[in-house]
């Protein structure tokens, strides 16, 4: 029997890594208040919760809901999908381009691999949250850009990161 209303769990279960990061911060300033070495200790505390809380609402805009078909891994730099009706793997390292396609229900995320069939994995199928992590391991991955796009989910698919891409991987000074 649980006390907790099933929404509200939902909500900390999304934003966990932001409440985690609120709290170390409220410790750290807590801490910071004081005197000698609880005080730096704090400092570090205080700058420890904020980079949390960043990257926790990085993540949380990330996670787009659960029940959807399938399950996805990710497992020494390798993503499997397990899906009803089809599935496979790719190596993070060897992608070509990732893309997010809105034009199913639910959308999908379709990582290229050259030489293979494109590998169509839907946003909220179980275990997508670890999508995050592999994502932000390509170089020149913009991760804003990224959780736009997820947010706006367009009707057409949309190129996300490319292998090799100026663009994708920012200005250059030389």
């Amino acid at each position: 029997m649980s006390f907790i209303r099933p929404e509200a769990r939902a909500a900390v279960v999304q934003w966990r890594e932001a409440v985690i990061g609120a709290a170390v911060l409220l410790l750290g300033l807590w801490g910071a208040s004081g005197f000698g070495l609880v005080k730096w200790l704090g400092v570090a505390l205080v700058a420890l919760g904020a980079v949390l809380i960043v990257s926790g609402l990085q993540r949380g805009r990330f996670r787009t809901g659960s029940g959807g078909p399938g399950v996805v891994q990710v497992d020494e730099g390798q993503v499997a999908y397990f899906g009803p009706l089809n599935g496979g793997s790719v190596a993070v390292r060897s992608l070509s381009r990732v893309v997010l396609d809105g034009r199913s229900r639910p959308a999908v995320w379709a990582l290229y691999e050259p030489g293979q069939a494109p590998l169509h994995i839907p946003v909220n199928a179980a275990g997508a949250e670890a999508l995050f992590d592999a994502f932000a391991s390509l170089e020149g991955m913009r991760t804003e850009h990224m959780l736009q796009q997820l947010k706006a989910v367009s009707d057409q698919p949309v190129v996300i990161w490319t292998k090799g891409d100026r663009d994708s991987q920012g200005r250059r000074l030389h």
